[in-house]
């Protein structure tokens, strides 16, 4: 527990660092995805910093500010630009993730910003926790939301992820009050996710929304192990075995009968 207690604080200290100065960020790295991280091939921009330390997080080298690198948005910028004709060739755009990106909501507004002004499509990945620090300007520049929505019931968020269900659940509101496009992201975790009653509160809140267009069903995998190792980190979750297809098709069906879409 002292252990999960560490963790924990060195994540909400992340909240209290100071935001970057204007026109820079702090990120992580970037890469190109194919159809995970939104429509089309994306160009993958990872924030550093986050103020969650969920037990089942694949990318731990993305906790900490300190362990990113400054760049500046015209960097990002000119580094989109060399796989612009690509991107748009196959339908796809720029996501910004993290990390949690809203953790820096100047550097990831001026990023949507001009992404969305040079006529590429735009995605922010957030786990909308940080939801109050996104401004409706930056929401206009953002063309899909992917919001992960890791558990609904209270008691197993703040258990999972460290911190408060509530606000994911405002910012999923608030994202639906703008119309703003959205894909609900849930990772299936075999003793953690997988209640009946959690899945179905789930499903009913995001068909009550209107502007989700479909949830992704992430099935659990440990392939972070031995990132955790390198990093000198112990996975927490490395007892847990993935869902096999009987769990996934029941949430599946779960989510059909409320009416909501899941792939």
């Amino acid at each position: 527990m002292n252990g999960r207690k560490s963790v924990l604080a060195e994540a909400a200290g992340e909240l209290r660092l100071p935001a970057p100065d204007p026109g820079t960020g702090i990120i992580s790295s970037w890469d190109l995805s194919i159809g995970v991280d939104g429509p089309g091939t994306r160009f993958v921009v990872f924030t550093a910093g986050c103020a969650l330390r969920c037990l089942y997080c694949q990318n731990p080298e993305t906790w900490r500010m300190r362990d990113g690198r400054r760049v500046t948005t015209g960097e990002v910028m000119a580094e989109v630009d060399r796989y612009r004709r690509f991107i748009a060739v196959a339908g796809g755009g720029v996501t910004v993730s993290g990390g949690e990106p809203l953790l820096q909501p100047r550097f990831t507004a001026d990023l949507l910003r001009r992404c969305h002004e040079s006529g590429l499509h735009t995605a922010l990945d957030t786990s909308g926790f940080l939801g109050d620090r996104a401004t409706d300007s930056l929401l206009a520049d953002t063309d899909l939301v992917l919001l992960d929505i890791k558990s609904a019931d209270p008691k197993a968020y703040r258990d999972l992820t460290g911190v408060e269900l509530e606000p994911t659940l405002r910012f999923a509101r608030r994202l639906a009050e703008l119309g703003r496009a959205t894909w609900v992201r849930f990772v299936l975790v075999p003793g953690l996710t997988d209640d009946s009653a959690n899945v179905d509160a789930l499903a009913a809140f995001v068909a009550d929304l209107g502007n989700v267009d479909h949830v992704d069903v992430l099935p659990f995998h440990r392939m972070a192990i031995g990132k955790y190792q390198r990093l000198g980190l112990t996975f927490p979750l490395a007892h847990v075995q993935p869902p096999d297809q009987a769990l996934l098709d029941r949430v599946h069906a779960q989510f059909r009968a409320r009416g909501v879409v899941s792939i």
